[in-house]
Parts: structure tokens; sequence; C-alpha cells
């Protein structure tokens, strides 16, 4: 699997970002694909991960608010809508590919040792 991101750049506390991920080599039919953050001097934090049926979850209830996941029919793409955002949300953030799953609980946020395939990331900064 190859992961590619893009969308990222400097945005003003409230504005919005539309995160991309060009996606090729997922197994049909199966696997999760998820959006991770992270900031220097930090562990990777896991925010939203969809299934192949296009069932999503969110780290925490909140976040539905704010971030939306989505995929397009094809998986060849998935993005995150990011509304609303805060100085607190700046992170490289990062796509990540499961391989196996048919269902994509939120548990996997916290188990991205699951994730067997990840993007090389893109720096959102909010100001």
């Amino acid at each position: 699997v190859q992961l590619v991101e893009s969308g990222g750049g400097s945005v003003q506390a409230g504005g919005s970002l539309r995160l991309s991920c060009a996606v090729s080599g997922l197994p049909e039919k199966s696997g999760c694909l998820a959006w991770f953050r992270q900031v220097p001097g930090q562990g990777r934090e896991g925010l939203a991960v969809i299934a192949n049926d296009g069932t999503s979850n969110y780290k925490e209830e909140s976040m539905r608010g704010r971030f939306t996941i989505s995929q397009d029919n094809a998986r060849s793409m998935l993005y995150l809508q990011m509304d609303s955002l805060k100085p607190e949300d700046t992170a490289m953030y990062y796509c990540a590919a499961e391989r196996y799953l048919l269902r994509c609980g939120t548990w996997l946020l916290y188990a991205d040792t699951h994730f067997y395939a990840w993007g090389q990331g893109t720096q959102v900064t909010v100001s």
C-alpha cells in the first residue's frame, strides 16, 4: 500500500482545511483507513478511522463535529475535513492503512501498531 498526504498548510484559528490521502494497493473489501497526528516530542494521536463500508469512528465524539473522515467509493482517496481549527490542532497529520479488519472500531485509534502502512505526513499549523 502506498499513501500520500496533501492539503496541509497554515490557517488562522476558526478556519478549515481538507486533508487528502491518495491510496493505492489496498486490499478489496477489507481494511481500515485512519488519520493520526503527531506533535514533536509526543506520540501519535489517532483521530478517526473508516471501514470499507464507510462506517467511521472518532477518538472522541466531540471530534465528530469538527473533523469528518470520508473516502471515495474506490477507496483511492481518503479525506479529513477539519473545521473550527484551534492552535492545539497544530501537528503533522498522517494517514494510515490496516489490511484485515471489516469493522474498524475506536480502539484502533489507540493501537497504531495495527497499521502497516503510513504516509509521509502533511503539516498543519493553526495560529
